[in-house]
């Protein structure tokens, strides 16, 4: 197995080569197709309001094939390529964010897989052989007060006989809560001989260590059902672990296909609230019209069209950086020690960006918006989820201004006078 971090070595000619013969050419037609987002759209005010999981949609979904869609076709999926998915994602949350969302995670999970295997690293290819025969797989990694997110936990991995780990902690926002079939996740080993470890393992949902809280009643993103997970002695096999890494920051190519498939992905999701809010703008401003100006529709403000025009160049500005890191991820581009403060930065900037666009909708709005079964007051409500997930701003500046500055020097010591003097 090749453990190489990203960007210092690259796969051979003939290997790249057939990862490129894997994937299909950019489809004719989008995988999911409108009448599809159609129906899922129709059911997602209703899942807003009533708190529920997306049952239908997770189940038109999977039947057109949507959740293998990262998987290689040499291992029964679709062989997309990340950018490929990364439209999917955006019109799949145009449609539903909180859909989007949870839906996310599964994708997060055959990205890394797929993101390891194009790199020689086959540790994680059981997954993507149990993700086309039809497993879901959440994303456990969240704790309430771990700021270090994949760099520690407050989780326990207690070793057991074999090489397994019992897993003790509570995850928050694990999204697909409902059906999830394996949970990908970590704890902090403190007891073996080369501790302390981070060790990251798949769970099994039938594990009788394994509970879900009833706790997800949010402002938006409701119909992800991003329960809190509770594990108590969660047992992951041998075979089910999958990493043992030292706490802190490190290269390990799992680490960077995480961080790297999840901004991506992320981004795309956000992205899509932005694109649908600049539809609805559109569309308000075009119907509603000015007493003023003698009841011409407001699309002839010069105000309104400046909020419109603001934007979609907001937007316009956000595209081409998501299809070009994804196209880098899926064709190995090798951005050295700059990939982190480029995955960090996208992030930033398009929930941020997304945020401001539906702010700028609701302006071109108006009150109607803010009633609560308003579409674009619910994509106001869920495009709020943006600044909780990682890397969050102070975090993402802090990693680019690492990335341009280098390290922050060691404090100065303490040169105040002795309370004796």
């Amino acid at each position: 197995m090749n453990t190489t971090a990203p960007g210092v070595a690259t796969p051979s000619d003939e290997r790249l080569r057939d990862a490129q013969l894997d994937a299909p050419l950019l489809p004719d037609s989008p995988l999911l197709g409108d009448e599809l987002l159609s129906r899922i759209r129709s059911r997602a005010v209703d899942h807003d309001r009533d708190n529920s999981f997306f049952t239908d949609d997770l189940a038109e979904l999977v039947d057109a094939g949507y959740l293998r869609a990262l998987v290689p076709v040499t291992h029964g999926g679709l062989g997309l390529t990340l950018q490929q998915v990364c439209q999917e994602q955006m019109r799949l949350s145009a449609a539903a964010p909180a859909t989007a969302l949870a839906v996310n995670m599964h994708l997060v999970w055959t990205g890394v897989a797929r993101t390891l295997l194009d790199r020689g690293d086959d540790s994680l290819a059981f997954l993507l052989s149990e993700a086309a025969a039809g497993a879901i797989f959440g994303f456990g990694v969240s704790e309430a007060g771990n700021d270090l997110v994949l760099f520690g936990s407050r989780t326990d991995a207690a070793p057991r006989d074999g090489g397994g780990y019992a897993f003790t902690g509570t995850k928050i926002f694990t999204s697909l809560s409902p059906v999830w079939t394996k949970l990908g996740t970590m704890g902090l080993d403190t007891t073996s001989p080369d501790a302390p470890k981070i060790v990251w393992a798949f769970i099994d949902r039938t594990d009788p260590g394994v509970r879900q809280k009833d706790d997800w009643d949010t402002l938006g993103m409701r119909a992800s059902q991003s329960q809190s997970t509770v594990l108590d002695g969660a047992h992951a096999s041998a075979e089910q672990v999958i990493r043992r890494l030292d706490p802190g920051p490190n290269s390990d190519p799992l680490i960077f296909g995480i961080f790297a498939n999840f901004e991506i992905l992320l981004s795309a999701v956000y992205t899509g609230i932005g694109r649908r809010a600049l539809e609805l703008a559109v569309s308000a401003a075009h119907s509603r019209t000015s007493l003023k100006n003698g009841g011409r529709s407001l699309a002839q403000e010069p105000d309104i069209r400046w909020r419109v025009a603001d934007a979609a160049m907001a937007m316009d500005s956000i595209y081409p950086q998501i299809d070009s890191l994804a196209h880098d991820l899926d064709t190995r581009a090798d951005h050295g020690s700059q990939w982190f403060a480029k995955l960090a930065g996208l992030k930033h900037r398009s929930t941020e960006n997304a945020k401001y666009v539906v702010d700028q909708a609701l302006r071109v709005c108006g009150g109607s918006s803010y009633f609560a079964g308003s579409e674009l007051g619910r994509l106001y409500r869920d495009v709020l989820a943006g600044i909780f997930h990682p890397s969050d701003s102070e975090s993402a500046h802090s990693t680019v201004a690492a990335s341009w500055l280098g390290p922050l020097d060691a404090p100065l010591p303490d040169a105040s006078p002795h309370e004796s003097e």
